[in-house]
């Protein structure tokens, strides 16, 4: 995902929009976040009073949660809390609202479409579907569904999870005078809908009933507060993975490279195929992809990413030696075994 970072941004100061494509006319809507490349959206829509339209399906995973008011989705009436993840060429049955709906519209991967069918695409995922109520059939979980966890008084209904790439959709809430007074980020990109309630952080102020951001990667939040409490929509392109720290000055590179200095002493095999398989994907300090390939004399300090916490990690002996397993490893790699690279 490439969108922009966007926070804070309060989506109930900005106006609707008629929407005028196929399968929408009839809605209005409000664009909170954008793919430029792909066209990939996080949307507001209004189905007005009276809004109608056939059986059909997109191009794109899509997922809908409804903020208020009600639609009849074939023979089904969903309402206030209910949330649909609907696989890419899966058609959905017609779908109207007698007196209007607000919903939350996710196009995970290309722009917003619809095309008229009433039979699935040959190639599409049906068990994938998930159809929900979310606030009366799921269960809130401890933080601790995420490790390592967030401070207690934040629940999680996670209600959707993909097994591959280990993203993930979820409710969230924060208890009255939930507080967490660290700092944190995520290899991750993440996005946030409030449905109600206020929160607070350090770098960002408040976020309100309607407030809203999309996150990349390594971006410093925290800490937090909510002093009444708040309920929110939670999104992640991938694992999300909370690191931990109390320096609010850093920047999204320097979070990089420490969550790299973790993969190099904790997953050392990973690191050292990383480091030798295409050095534009290798996760280095300031030294570059040029010590990775270096000569095996070279300092171990110089191989290791920068850890902004732990400056002089590169000189335990245990970290030197895995140091020495990544150049041998690279030497080796260099000498004429690049046919194993597909093994």
């Amino acid at each position: 995902m490439t969108r922009p970072h966007i926070e804070p941004y309060v989506e109930l100061n900005e106006d609707y929009k008629a929407f005028g494509l196929p399968g929408f006319t009839g809605s209005d809507f409000k664009t909170l976040s954008l793919d430029p490349e792909t066209g990939a959206c996080s949307l507001k829509v209004r189905f007005n009073a009276g809004y109608s339209r056939k059986p059909g399906m997109s191009y794109s995973d899509m997922e809908l949660f409804v903020l208020g008011g009600t639609m009849q989705l074939g023979d089904q009436v969903i309402g206030e809390g209910h949330y649909l993840f609907v696989p890419a060429g899966m058609a959905l049955p017609a779908i109207t609202s007698e007196d209007g709906c607000e919903t939350l519209v996710f196009f995970n991967d290309a722009e917003p479409h619809w095309q008229e069918s009433d039979e699935h695409h040959e190639l599409t995922l049906k068990a994938g579907y998930v159809s929900l109520n979310t606030y009366k059939d799921a269960p809130w979980s401890g933080g601790s569904i995420v490790s390592p966890s967030v401070a207690t008084g934040c629940m999680i209904k996670l209600l959707r999870y993909d097994p591959l790439t280990e993203a993930m959709t979820f409710l969230y809430c924060m208890t009255p005078e939930f507080m967490q007074d660290n700092i944190s980020y995520h290899d991750c990109g993440e996005e946030s809908y409030h449905i109600w309630g206020t929160s607070w952080m350090m770098q960002f102020g408040d976020l309100p009933t309607g407030g809203y951001f999309w996150r990349p990667p390594y971006i410093n939040h925290g800490s937090f507060r909510s002093k009444l409490g708040c309920i929110a929509l939670g999104r992640t392109d991938s694992k999300l993975h909370n690191y931990f720290h109390f320096n609010p000055w850093t920047n999204p590179s320097e979070n990089l490279h420490r969550a790299a200095s973790m993969l190099y002493r904790q997953r050392p095999q990973l690191f050292k195929w990383v480091a030798a398989h295409g050095g534009h994907n290798h996760p280095h300090g300031p030294v570059g992809q040029t010590a990775a390939v270096a000569p095996t004399d070279v300092a171990p300090t110089d191989v290791a990413p920068n850890d902004f916490e732990h400056v002089d990690y590169g000189d335990d002996p245990q970290v030197q030696m895995l140091a020495n397993q990544v150049m041998r490893f690279l030497e080796a790699d260099r000498s004429g075994h690049h046919h194993h690279h597909d093994d």
